[in-house]
């Protein structure tokens, strides 16, 4: 248990994201996709126990890459879906239940939610 695929288009987000998880987190894998299309074949190849997703990006937008890893068996609760949209707009479209959270990536409490996904998913990978 410790991978994590992150899709944003954002490069400088998902390079701060990264190498913040590595300092912090270092028994956790991360792999990193600012190409939405590209990320289809990683969730097709590989297992994933984390997938961190952006709403809106061009070419294919993050409900799209969110119904596609359904399809391929990825649970719907290690689906956390990111974007810069408030949290009334971010609910409305994934309503509670749909997956893990739905985050503003640029609020410090919202971040604060990510660090205690990744602290769990440490614990596990360090079998604690």
């Amino acid at each position: 248990m410790g991978k994590i695929l992150i899709v944003d288009d954002d490069a400088a987000f998902v390079g701060a994201l990264k190498d913040k998880i590595q300092a912090l987190y270092p028994l956790l894998d991360v792999i990193t996709c600012t190409e939405p299309l590209l990320a289809l074949t990683i969730l097709r190849q590989g297992k994933v126990d984390l997938l961190l997703v952006d709403l809106e990006m061009p070419t294919l937008d993050g409900s799209k890459i969110f119904s596609y890893a359904l399809s391929v068996g990825i649970d719907k609760n290690r689906i956390v879906i990111l974007s810069g949209r408030d949290s009334d707009y971010l609910h409305e479209q994934f309503p509670m239940g749909t997956c893990l959270a739905v985050l503003n990536k640029y609020e410090a409490k919202q971040k604060a939610v990510l660090d205690m996904i990744f602290s769990s998913m440490q614990r596990k990978a360090a079998g604690s």
